[in-house]
């Protein structure tokens, strides 16, 4: 017996039905996407939850978004997450909001990513003193025996190969007008990031759980993320529980 086209097609759209309103609305629901158009969407389930779920869209040629890839699992900060502007430094929260991705680093060897890449060594850290706030949440080539920031302060990058295998950094509490001060062996601010409000927010490999802040998917998700990521197309990432997504 032939089935009707009606029941054909509710089941064909029965396949096609994201799992929540949140996700139905999602990219075209956000509203900080500027002139993006290449989005990564972090959502989770509540703002305690650790656990979360990354899509990436791309918009096309009509205007449409559209994923790129099957939806990610993902992990976040072990405090859950909070309102990047509440966020506060040490509390393991991810940082919910709209944000710019610039750059990447990793530990492994350039995936052939679009984005300006350093293959960090054993010389290079990412600072987080908030007793020097002009290389706070700066990355720096070495720890200097002039420089003005604690070393017990900041990661060094090399320490988590796992982790730090590939990474996107997220433009969270960023310092702008950064120079060489060849004197002191390191980058410094003229605006300065915000020292309460915490360092080091990336985009990352998966460890063996949820992150300090972070999101981080599975290694060979991070090279699909990388390689997808075109500086051209203005690329954002939108964090939140599914909940906020729209306020992100």
């Amino acid at each position: 017996m032939r089935r009707s086209a009606a029941v054909v097609a509710m089941v064909l759209a029965g396949l096609m039905v994201p799992s929540s309103p949140a996700e139905a609305a999602l990219p075209d629901g956000l509203t900080h996407l500027g002139k993006s158009k290449q989005v990564i969407v972090v959502s989770g389930k509540s703002w305690t939850s650790t656990h979360a779920t990354v899509r990436a869209y791309q918009r096309g040629s009509d205007g449409k978004w559209r994923l790129a890839f099957p939806a990610m699992a993902a992990r976040i900060g072990y405090g859950g997450w909070v309102w990047a502007s509440k966020r506060v430094q040490d509390t393991g929260k991810t940082p919910a909001g709209t944000f710019t991705i610039t750059e990447a680093f990793g530990v492994r060897a350039d995936p052939g990513t679009a984005l300006p890449y350093r293959k960090v060594d054993g010389n290079d850290y990412w600072v987080g003193d908030n007793k020097d706030a002009k290389t706070y949440n700066l990355f720096q080539p070495s720890a200097s025996a002039k420089r003005t920031w604690r070393k017990s302060q900041a990661e060094r990058l090399a320490a988590y190969p796992k982790q730090y295998a590939h990474v996107a950094v997220i433009d969270f509490n960023r310092a702008s007008g950064v120079t060489w001060n060849a004197e002191r062996g390191q980058y410094v601010a003229s605006t300065k990031a915000n020292t309460k409000r915490g360092s080091a927010i990336f985009l990352h490999a998966s460890g063996k759980g949820s992150t300090a802040g972070c999101v981080s998917v599975s290694r060979a998700n991070m090279v699909r993320l990388l390689t997808w990521l075109k500086p051209a197309r203005k690329p954002r990432i939108v964090m939140a529980p599914a909940s906020a997504l729209e306020k992100a």
